[in-house]
């Protein structure tokens, strides 16, 4: 009866032993699979930082360009405008020289009108 009680104890000891190699095993398992895990994650962020630097580098580009085709744009209407403001003015100054050439040949002609 010993040798029975011996017999189950020490195949009870083995399985016991085999469970605990089995649940280390899965436990380094877990860990190893949580630091890939981990990694992969820090490396696909990396990644994401990365384009969105890229994203951020190609706004900050076109938004001087935009910036800058503005200012151009301002600049060009406002010499448009400006064109347009002396073009009005010499304008307005040749009907006046015309009222001025107008009025004077009136003149003239009461003048000489008067004189017989």
């Amino acid at each position: 009866m010993s040798e029975q009680i011996d017999n189950f104890t020490n195949n009870l000891r083995d399985k016991l032993n085999d469970i605990d190699d089995r649940l280390s095993s899965v436990k380094l398992t877990l860990e190893l699979a949580s630091k890939e895990a981990q990694a992969t994650i820090e490396s696909k962020l990396k990644e994401v930082k990365a384009r969105l630097e890229t994203k951020r580098q190609e706004f900050n580009t076109y938004r001087i360009d935009l910036k800058r085709q503005a200012e151009e744009k301002q600049a060009e209407v406002k010499s448009k405008v400006e064109a347009w403001k002396t073009n009005r003015e010499i304008e307005e100054l040749n009907r006046r020289a015309d009222r001025a050439e107008d009025y004077a040949a009136g003149e003239i002609v009461v003048a000489m009108a008067a004189d017989r």
